[in-house]
């Protein structure tokens, strides 16, 4: 009898150790596709090892999936990376396979058509406009008034997001964007928005249902770098009925209504605003599951096979995190208090990144930490001082880099 297996398509360091690892649990045996396997440190950690192919060409995957259709039983295709979960939907359509619908997904990628089809549908979201060049930014940015977000329209993680409040702050992000500097993935295309002002809350759903609401904290603006939250948020009724609804809205707008997505969106003035629907898992599964005792990960993998997922809540605690978000770039020269910190009850996870004696450079964006802590307690008080006492004994050293 074949063995059966996940294929994944690349994967990210945050959820896809916890694919591999359900995968395992779920008896599936996880094969990676990846075009650069150095990569994915985490999965030789597992004592696996990825298989080498252009994952940007769809062609030759479906030559190396079939393969290893030969030797194994696949039993579904995803990927927990967004920029190609379409490209696994694609793949689950050609094998004949459980997925959901590619071209909904692709559509959402596109920052610019996800804005239309959310604002057809009437779900408030910032002003906005698309710009190609310098001179369309600058008009945009003056039709909208500052401050204004400058974004690219398609992209993850923030990269190539910032907050800029005056015309220098413009035109020096323009220069950026369209100078060279930012790797673009297709041709440059750049969102222009209103800056939605308030409490940002992050939504993970699955399927048709609100599986939960989070909330978060930027560290430094202009950069949309996140420094800590928690799950639940605290809402009223009221307000978690609002969101629910926006939310649901958002998927059915969409036609996302087939596996995860994630939903961020601020409370402005005008009440929820929505700022991007993600079509596929958020960061925080780890959250989901201390906080209600549901494993995402093992239900959309179920769905991916083609199983019965099971959503209901076993209980219901908060988690609270915080990222460890250096100050300064330059060489980390030591990092200490982590195996003190997971030590303290109440602590479900300290993850380091950063490796000693490597370069630390700050791009205003998620991949600027380097770890973070996560606890977990009945009441939300309590699992926010067991964070702050676990943080509070993690230290690190980084020498700035020599000034020129």
């Amino acid at each position: 009898m074949k063995q059966r297996v996940l294929i994944r398509i690349e994967g990210t360091a945050i959820n896809g150790p916890l694919y591999i690892q359900a995968a395992q649990h779920l008896g599936l045996h996880p094969i990676t596709l990846s075009a650069d396997p150095d990569q994915h440190d985490y999965i030789a950690a597992e004592g696996l090892e990825p298989v080498r192919v252009d994952t940007d060409n769809l062609e030759a995957l479906i030559h190396v999936i079939s393969q290893l259709r030969e030797i194994y039983d696949i039993a579904g295709i995803t990927s927990d990376r967004e920029a190609f979960y379409a490209t696994a939907a694609k793949l689950c359509r050609y094998f004949g396979l459980p997925g959901p619908n590619p071209a909904p997904i692709d559509r959402c990628c596109d920052k610019f058509t996800q804005r239309r089809l959310l604002e057809d549908a009437g779900i408030p979201i910032p002003d906005y406009r698309l710009a190609a060049n310098a001179a369309e930014i600058e008009s945009a940015a003056a039709e909208i008034g500052l401050p204004v977000v400058l974004k690219p329209v398609v992209g993850v993680g923030s990269t190539g997001v910032l907050l800029c409040r005056t015309v220098d702050e413009l035109a020096k992000h323009t220069t950026y964007l369209l100078g060279g500097k930012h790797t673009w993935r297709s041709s440059p295309r750049v969102l222009v928005e209103e800056f939605a002002q308030g409490p940002y809350y992050n939504i993970e759903t699955m399927g048709n249902e609100v599986i939960g609401i989070g909330t978060g904290d930027i560290e430094s603006p202009p950069h949309f770098v996140f420094r800590e939250g928690i799950f639940p948020a605290p809402l009223t009724d009221d307000e978690h009925a609002l969101i629910n609804d926006v939310s649901l809205s958002c998927l059915q707008a969409l036609d996302l209504g087939w596996g995860p997505a994630n939903i961020e969106l601020r409370w402005t003035e005008r009440g929820p605003v929505v700022i991007e629907v993600n079509p596929r898992l958020g960061a925080g599964p780890q959250l989901v599951q201390l906080a209600y005792g549901v494993d995402l990960v093992t239900e959309h993998i179920k769905l991916v096979v083609g199983e019965k997922c099971d959503l209901r809540r076993k209980h219901s605690h908060t988690a609270a995190w915080r990222n460890l978000n250096p100050d300064r770039d330059g060489i980390l020269d030591w990092i200490s208090g982590d195996i003190q910190a997971g030590a303290i009850p109440g602590i479900a996870e300290v993850k380091l990144y950063a490796k000693l004696k490597t370069p630390i450079v700050r791009k205003g964006n998620n991949r600027d930490c380097i770890g973070y802590v996560i606890a977990s307690s009945p009441s939300a008080a309590q699992a926010e001082a067991i964070l702050q006492r676990a943080v509070d004994l993690i230290r690190w050293s980084i020498t700035p880099f020599p000034t020129p």
